[in-house]
């Protein structure tokens, strides 16, 4: 009877599709059921509720505490999520696809699933956070015994070393992190990659060792404290080299978690089914809770919201939250239950202005500060929407960032403004370019700050840009940003590792200046800049770069406005909901609905 089913349903299937094997089919299959079901519970009953049960829980309940405890196994967890950009862990660049792969792509460590300490790390396929030498130039990690692939394979380090060697073939491996790539490679010699490594016995990427199968060495340039956060990136996670189908690899990839990937499909989405060869006893940070896990990908905004009121999803992992209309509804209604399903978050993300060096008057520091001195964030906050959505910040250091300097929060200061300007020669102001990504809120924020430099005799010209080539090719090219003589960028800095290091260094570090794809947009290059910052990696703690941030903030080569705060809605089956505040989102690996 099975078989029979099967051959109807794959009569049926699109001819691109006929060649799929049976596992394939089915998983399709239960895809598609759990899609109808989605729909379905979106009706709700006839007062418009979904009719699933509501967890009890409060307000904030999982930011530093767990939202509806519970360790019961079983069940479907439903996700939603936005258009997702890979699954090959070496080629995805959104955190909250990041967060999707702590279910199958483990790394040496990771982030911690412990309520209010999920910024920090933990072993993962490694026994402890790594071993660094006395010279801080290598890195030792030692694997756990009795990881496997979900093929049965042992893991190895040698696994470990091929995943990140495939970030080095630029030509096949595209659109992830090349941290890698920045930390291992000899410029005199550069790697590039296992596709082209030809050799017999191919050694591969020389300054990764592997002497036996459980240990990896890291050999570096320089001392660098935040690499067991670049080891925790999808991108360092194990790849087996015999199932690697180069960019294709997303399609189905191998699984080191506790779960695999059964089914990818434009349409019906992304069907995740237990991993039988993963050993809870390895692992230490992911919970393994429903039986299942179905990802709707591409909707939009409203839509993720709708499926998480309706109770026909658990949780959004896209990590923006919810949309300002929902949040409008919210903050209007104290007595919604809804509201009790929320949980507020800081993201990290903090929107500034740049004054790059490099074009004139902006060259001249005095200048610059006459544009720091006028920028009132308070009305900025109000174009941004106001508290709900943005956190007010003076300093070039996110709020949740441990052991940065005080944030006085200052006022705009016009006779400091125009003292700035006598004391750079233009008493009577200057005019400039504004570039900003082409979008609604930002263009409403540079025509702000527009409006405020005018007050000093400031004409800052608000030119939008093509907001998908902003940050790549506008911007992020030093020579278009002269050309144009854009005297001021607003843009959005996040960091990808919660380390004062991953938010400074790209920022003010003059060797992070690049032709294409630069994020010192200030093209700041001081050398006594570059000396703190080696300082600061030398040192570790917060201390040192408290000190590179003071230096740069003195300088005012930027202007930090605000911090994105998302309000992350829980879906009304969500259980053990905690907040991972690297991805901005619940952390999938603690999930539950039981």
């Amino acid at each position: 009877m099975e078989n029979t089913t099967l051959e109807r349903v794959a009569s049926r299937l699109p001819a691109w599709a006929r060649g799929w094997s049976r596992r394939r089919i089915l998983a399709v299959a239960a895809v598609v059921v759990l899609v109808v079901v989605f729909a379905v519970s979106c009706g709700g009953g006839a007062d418009g509720r979904a009719d699933v049960p509501v967890v009890e829980g409060s307000a904030d309940a999982g930011v530093n505490g767990v939202r509806a405890p519970s360790g019961r196994t079983g069940g479907a967890l439903r996700v939603v999520s936005a258009e997702i950009d890979s699954l090959d862990p070496q080629r995805s660049y959104l955190p909250g696809v990041w967060n999707l792969m702590r279910l199958y792509a483990r790394t040496l460590v990771t982030y911690s699933s412990e309520p209010g300490h999920t910024d920090e790390l933990v072993p993962d396929l490694a026994t402890d956070l790594g071993t660094p030498s006395e010279d801080g130039l290598s890195w030792t990690f030692t694997l756990r015994e009795g990881v496997r692939f979900e093929n049965g394979r042992a893991i190895r380090s040698q696994d470990v070393k091929y995943g990140i060697e495939r970030s080095f073939a630029s030509d096949v491996i595209v659109g992830g992190p090349t941290y890698v790539v920045d930390l291992f490679d000899d410029p005199g010699n550069q790697y590039a990659g296992p596709y082209q490594d030809e050799s017999p016995e191919r050694l591969g990427l020389p300054t990764v060792e592997t002497p036996d199968e459980r240990t990896i060495i890291f050999r570096l340039r320089a001392p660098q404290p935040d690499l067991p956060f670049v080891m925790a990136l999808p991108s360092s996670s194990p790849v087996p080299i015999e199932a690697d189908s180069g960019a294709g690899y997303g399609s189905d990839p191998v699984s080191s978690g506790p779960y695999a990937v059964t089914s990818v499909d434009p349409a019906t989405g992304i069907l995740l089914d237990r991993n039988p060869q993963w050993d809870p006893a390895t692992d230490d940070v992911r919970n393994a809770l429903p039986d299942q896990v179905i990802v709707r990908t591409g909707l939009s905004g409203v839509e993720r919201d709708q499926a998480l009121l309706a109770g026909s999803a658990d949780l959004d992992i896209t990590g923006t939250g919810v949309q300002a209309l929902t949040t409008a509804r919210l903050a209007e209604d104290e007595e919604n239950p809804v509201r009790d399903r929320v949980d507020d978050v800081t993201t990290g993300a903090v929107r500034l202005l740049a004054l790059p060096t490099d074009v004139a008057p902006m060259d001249n520091p005095d200048c610059r500060a006459a544009v720091a001195a006028v920028i009132d964030r308070r009305d900025v906050q109000e174009k941004l929407g106001g508290a709900v959505n943005v956190v007010r910040r003076s300093q070039l250091w996110p709020r949740g960032l441990p052991g940065g300097p005080e944030d006085r929060d200052p006022r705009a200061d016009l006779d400091a403004a125009r003292a700035s300007l006598e004391a750079c020669g233009m008493p009577d102001g200057f005019a400039t370019v504004l570039a900003v990504a082409d979008t609604p809120t930002g263009v409403d924020v540079a025509e702000e700050v527009s409006a405020e430099l005018r007050e000093v005799g400031i004409e800052a010209e608000v030119r939008p840009l093509s907001a998908s080539s902003f940050y790549a090719t506008d911007v992020g090219s030093p020579g278009n940003v002269t050309a144009n003589g854009y005297g001021i960028v607003l843009a959005t800095w996040t960091a990808d590792f919660p380390t004062p290091a991953s938010f400074l260094a790209p920022l003010v570090d003059s060797r992070s200046i690049r032709s294409v794809g630069n994020t010192n947009y200030a093209r700041l290059a001081d050398p006594a800049v570059d000396a703190l910052i080696d300082q600061a990696r030398a040192a570790g703690g917060p201390d040192a770069w408290r000190e590179v941030a003071g230096t740069v903030s003195a300088a005012s080569v930027y202007v930090p406005l605000a911090e994105t705060r998302i309000q992350l809605l829980a879906g009304q089956r969500l259980r053990n909901g905690v907040v991972m505040q690297p991805y901005s989102g619940h952390d999938l690996a603690t999930a539950g609905v039981r």
